[in-house]
């Protein structure tokens, strides 16, 4: 992974001179991954973002 995808990117703001770019698309992947495996009763929680991360990262292999 080479570059950072955001999932709700935010233009610049001329008036603060911020730019924002919210969440990267991996940890929206990730915080998906973690929603649907809860909803299939996965109760251990200490591998389960491990395990969401990990799929994420082949979600964004996919991408490539």
């Amino acid at each position: 992974m080479t570059s950072i995808n955001y999932a709700f990117p935010s233009a610049y703001n001329p008036q603060t001179g911020v730019s924002q770019y919210g969440m990267t698309l991996r940890d929206y992947f990730a915080a998906q991954i973690m929603k649907g495996l809860l909803c299939q009763g996965s109760n251990v929680y200490d591998l389960l973002a491990v395990r969401a991360y990990e799929i994420a990262d082949e979600m964004m292999k996919a991408r490539d």
